[in-house]
This record gives structure tokens, C-alpha cells and sequence, in this order.
């Protein structure tokens, strides 16, 4: 088949406006992607980050007391298997912690602030229950909150972005085969007497699909082109966005190297899925109605 021919099944060149809707639905699948690979690691970062963290807080209303028992709290700590490692919090960093909601307030002494000790707890099934049992015994006061616990709803939340992030991939690439389905059938519509002719000149069901495949895949990559250009800067000028922010938690949804390489391959996918839907649906459609 010659240029010439596939001329012929693309006169009035009506596959540019399929060009522009597969512009269009490829930038909103890069950038779904890009969302689902972005949360998925900013989630990812999330639980590495908190993974064993916790907080001891040691409560009494008596400043020499709550100190007293913090002391004995923090030797213990030190000294149990079930922590790795514990820091007692400055009551100057709790002062400037409290100081926008307190004012002045914060640094006087007649408001207890509890004592607060850091620790990283052992890797260890049993670690916080371990840690419970002594706080009870060393100062029965003081309590432990895990860190992980306390962001468990934006950790789900996150997980619940990368799922519908993904499921909108999912969808758009239905979306996709659905549009080149549509066009195939019509360019089959509209070229029904010319692929007649070529029949009857002995061309093949499959070189007549190739055709089709050959056209649709030429303005896929038109498409691909113009939207996975387009999604590349919007998801670049995003990522430097969330550099510049300097957040820990926001840090973790770059997308990294592999993820890069996952949005520049899927515009080569997307082509790729446009031409074997064309050539599965002409030779369908030739072999059940030619």
C-alpha cells in the first residue's frame, strides 16, 4: 500500500479532530498519573517517616514534680530494649511551640505544660505496649502517643488520592479505546465504497486494517505529542512548585526517576494502545461485514 492510497482513506483529513480529543484525554491521563505516582510516595514517605516515632508526655500539675518525674522517665526510656533511641523535649522549643495560640502566657510558670520526651521506638511487634507497661511503673501519669497513629486518617487519605488517581488513569484509557473505536467504525462508514474497490483489487482484510491502523496511530501520536508536551511542563512547573515549599511531607511526592520514566513512556503506551484498537476493530468490522 502507497501514500497514495492512504490518502485515500483520509481524505478530509476527518482524524485531525480525533488528534484533539486524544490531545486533550492523554494530558488529563498524564497528569492523573502523575497525581497517583505523587501521593503514592508521599504516602510511602509518610509512614517511613512516622514508622516508630512517638511522643512521651509526663503531666503534673507541681513544675518540680512533672520535672522530677520526666528525669526518671527519661533514664528508664534510655535503658529499655523497646526503645532505640529518646530526646526530652526543651521546654524552650515548648514555650515557642505554644507561644501563637498562648502568647506571653506560654512561658510563665503558672501554666503546666507537660514535659514531653521523643523517641524512636525498637522494631519490635511489642515495643509501645512495652514502653505502656513501664510509663505505668516509672510514672503512672505519663502517656505514650505514637506518631503513626495520629496521621493514620491523612495516610488513608493519601491512599484514597493514589486510588482514584489510578482509577482515572484506568478510565481515561478506556475513554481512549472508546474514541478510537468510534472512529474507526466511522472512517469504515465513509470509506466503505473505496475498501469495496481495494477489495475487489485484491487487497486483504489486514491490509486494509493496517491502513486504518496506520492512520489512526499517525494522528494518536499527533495527539500524544501535542497533550503529553503540554502534561510534562504543568507536571515539571508542579514539581518545582513543591521543592520550592521546602515541606517534609510534600518532598516526598516528587516523582522521582521512575516516576518520570513512567510519565514520558505513557504517551508511547497511548499510541501504542490507539493503533491495536484500530487494527482490532477494522478487522472485526471487515470480517463480519465484507
Amino acid at each position: 500500500m502507497t501514500p497514495s492510497t492512504i490518502r485515500v482513506l483520509d481524505a478530509a483529513r476527518q482524524g485531525r479532530a480525533m488528534a484533539w480529543v486524544l490531545a486533550i484525554m492523554l494530558f488529563l491521563t498524564v497528569l492523573a498519573a502523575a497525581a497517583a505516582i505523587a501521593t503514592a510516595g508521599a504516602a510511602g514517605a509518610l509512614g517511613r517517616e512516622l514508622a516508630g516515632r512517638a511522643t512521651v508526655q509526663v503531666i503534673a500539675a507541681d513544675a518540680p514534680a512533672r520535672q522530677a518525674a520526666a528525669a526518671r522517665v527519661l533514664v528508664a526510656l534510655r535503658q529499655s530494649s523497646a526503645v532505640r533511641h529518646a530526646d526530652a523535649v526543651p521546654q524552650a522549643e515548648l514555650v515557642r511551640l505554644l507561644g501563637p495560640w498562648l502568647g506571653n502566657g506560654a512561658a510563665g510558670d503558672d501554666l503546666p505544660i507537660p514535659a514531653l520526651i521523643d523517641i524512636d521506638l525498637a522494631d519490635r511487634a511489642d515495643a509501645a505496649d512495652r514502653v505502656r507497661t513501664l510509663l505505668a511503673r516509672v510514672a503512672p501519669g505519663a502517656t505514650l502517643d505514637r506518631h503513626d497513629d495520629a496521621m493514620a486518617p491523612v495516610g488513608r487519605l493519601l491512599t484514597s488520592f493514589t486510588l482514584l488517581a489510578a482509577a482515572l488513569v484506568a478510565l481515561m484509557a478506556a475513554a481512549t479505546a472508546a474514541v478510537v473505536v468510534l472512529a474507526a467504525r466511522a472512517g469504515l462508514d465513509a470509506h466503505r465504497t473505496t475498501i469495496e474497490v481495494m477489495h475487489g483489487l485484491g487487497a486483504t482484510d489486514v491490509q486494509v486494517a493496517r491502513l486504518f491502523q496506520r492512520r489512526i496511530a499517525r494522528d494518536a501520536a499527533l495527539g500524544a505529542l501535542v497533550g503529553g508536551v503540554a502534561a510534562w511542563i504543568v507536571v515539571a512547573l508542579l514539581g518545582w512548585q513543591v521543592a520550592a515549599a521546602g515541606s517534609q511531607l510534600l518532598g516526598g511526592a516528587a516523582l522521582g526517576q521512575s516516576g518520570w520514566i513512567a510519565i514520558v513512556a505513557l504517551p508511547f503506551a497511548f499510541v501504542a494502545l490507539a493503533a491495536a484498537v484500530a487494527r482490532h476493530t477494522v478487522t472485526a468490522a471487515l470480517g463480519r461485514t465484507l
